[in-house]
């Protein structure tokens, strides 16, 4: 390629609405350029980074024998309605009418689609297992698109679908396309990390997000630096932090705490540890007749967090809320700050973390304002509560698998394997016919990659001052032969044309800057760009029959002989 020939649109300075990294060097590098919120038109520096995603990845999902097939955008309400997620998808999900006053969707995923094709398609135990996958564009409408191609609307994903005959291929499968993740984000040149997540609104059970690392990210991924254990923190166990509960040593006492309605402050006030004092978290589930609501008690200690996710798995949970002060001051007699199990104006449900199960002496609220309980303990002063893994791990924390403590850092979700089951093919009477001839439920299994949420990711984990650090196997362009005076030196015209059809004839992917630039601009528009390795020739150099080479990473310039230049640059590129 010659530049000359290309689109290069560079800019000095980001746009003002460019928040991270990622978005801030994609729009100066002329790679995306914004059309609307969260949509962006693809430019032609861009798109070629997505077609070298979307390669690696067809490449690996046909090895791993998937059916590559194209499903469309819009796809009918019908669909959606027998699943359910008409409703349950909310405001995220863009409906749209056609000129009959007909219901369709923008897809943002495709399950419903591919299950109505497994249903009329797979009608035999001989046809499984199968996998189906497709590249193709997603809309989903977030409340507040940000971040570039991080979180927009309109999006490029990969998304596979696996059918199989009973539990056992559904492992399988999954383990397949577990093993081909691990070589896809290994081709991409990335430092990944595949942790155990929670299934979401996709549904079924078992499920493992693959996070690029990197400091940026939005999610906390947990894991054991001296074990395989990893999970992100929506699904990361927490082990209590006593084996066993202390016996009683303190009577219950009503301690005055005016006007402190923190744990923080309370263990200041009463001189004690954080860690001796529990939090209060009230919730409420609202039931069929509104007078019905059931108001629930959740105790952390005071040093912890609330998981929300699970918090909603635990039995009578699942549709929670968080309660209002009307109701906080109908059940507990008291405003927020100073609440707790002990002596409750109506019965609430009791749940605890299961640090705080097997604490004693604890502190918590009286239900009266200005007064909180010290010397708290289960079985004497209050019931024994439900005991349920309520909280975020810390570092620190032990290991669920016994193997050592563990650490926390910072991810970019990029892809997701989920272990379906029959939630979809239940529900849409998706069935093949078994070795006897009764029909069963398809096992099915979904697989996706943000193709364009690669970009960004790939970006927050690569980059400096000057711009982009693109691995070799996404980079627009591997090489970048930099002329100086290509227009004005036949010298160094004649030696960089034929090095750049060396280069081509041998299978690199090259650029040719032949648009008469200063060195200066040039240097500065393909370090920002992110080219993995630069190629200068000039009159100077060519007196002593040399180039200079220089790798995005590199501090400075190497020469290179100029008759060695094509297999030192193929020796780069291996």
């Amino acid at each position: 390629m010659r530049a000359s020939r290309f689109f290069i649109s560079t800019l000095k300075e980001a746009p003002s609405d460019a928040e991270i990294v990622s978005h801030k060097l994609m729009m100066r590098a002329g790679m995306i350029k914004r059309l609307g919120s969260g949509i962006y038109t693809y430019m032609p520096m861009g798109l070629r980074v997505i077609r070298k995603v979307e390669a690696i990845v067809r490449e690996e999902m046909n090895r791993s024998g998937a059916v590559e097939l194209l499903m469309p955008v819009v796809q009918p309400a019908e669909l959606w309605q027998e699943t359910g997620r008409w409703d349950k998808m909310g405001p995220e999900l863009m409906r749209v009418k056609d000129r009959h006053g007909r219901d369709f969707a923008i897809q943002p995923t495709s399950e419903e689609v591919v299950t109505d094709v497994a249903r009329t398609e797979l009608r035999s135990y001989k046809q499984l297992p199968v996998n189906f996958y497709h590249i193709q564009t997603k809309f989903r409408d977030e409340r507040r698109p940000r971040f570039g191609l991080m979180r927009g609307r309109e999006f490029t994903m990969k998304d596979a679908y696996s059918f199989d005959k009973d539990v056992n291929g559904l492992k399988q499968s999954y383990q397949i396309m577990y093993d081909a993740y691990v070589r896809i984000f290994t081709r991409f040149g990335l430092q990944f990390r595949a942790v155990a997540a929670d299934n979401g609104a996709i549904g079924g059970s078992g499920s493992h997000e693959f996070h690029v690392i990197a400091a940026t990210g939005e999610d906390a991924l947990v894991y054991c630096p001296t074990s395989d254990y990893a999970a992100n923190m929506e699904a990361a166990e927490a082990m209590p932090l006593n084996a066993a509960r202390p016996a009683a040593t303190a009577a219950l006492t009503k301690t005055a705490t005016p006007g402190k309605a923190k744990c923080e402050a309370v263990a200041e006030l009463l001189q004690l540890p954080l860690a001796q004092t529990i939090k209060s978290i009230v919730l409420t589930v609202e039931k069929a007749a509104p007078a019905e609501k059931e108001v629930w008690l959740l105790l952390l200690r005071g040093d912890h967090e609330l998981n929300e996710i699970k918090a909603s798995k635990i039995a009578g949970l699942s549709g929670y809320r968080f309660a209002n002060e009307a109701e906080i001051v109908e059940w507990f007699g008291t405003p927020p700050g100073y609440l707790g199990p002990i002596g409750t104006k109506k019965p609430v449900k009791v749940v605890a973390d299961r640090t705080v199960a097997n604490m004693s002496d604890f502190v918590c609220g009286a239900n009266e304002v200005d007064f909180h309980y010290t010397g708290a303990n289960w079985g004497r002063d209050l019931p024994e509560p439900i005991v349920a893994d309520l909280r975020n791990v810390v570092e620190g924390d032990p290991s669920p698998d016994g193997k050592g403590v563990l650490a926390i850092q910072r991810g970019i979700e990029v892809g997701h394997v989920f272990q379906l089951g029959t939630t979809y093919s239940e529900s849409m009477k998706a069935t093949y016919l078994d070795e006897t001839g009764k029909p069963q439920p398809l096992q099915m299994g979904c697989y996706g990659i943000g193709v364009t949420r690669i970009l960004g990711a790939a970006i927050e984990q690569n980059f400096d001052d000057k711009g982009i650090i693109w691995p070799l196997s996404l980079a627009p362009f591997e090489v970048v032969l930099c002329p100086m005076g290509y227009d004005r030196s036949e010298a160094v015209k004649t030696e960089i044309d034929k090095l750049y059809e060396a280069l081509v004839a041998a299978g690199v992917d090259v650029v040719l800057d032949d648009r008469g630039e200063r060195p200066g601009a040039m240097f500065a528009d393909w370090e920002l760009i992110g080219v993995p390795h630069r190629i200068v020739i000039g009159d100077r150099g060519l007196k002593d029959g040399q180039i200079e080479y220089q790798g995005r990473r590199d501090a400075a310039a190497t020469n290179v002989p100029l008759q060695d230049a094509l297999a030192f640059i193929q020796g780069k590129l291996a």
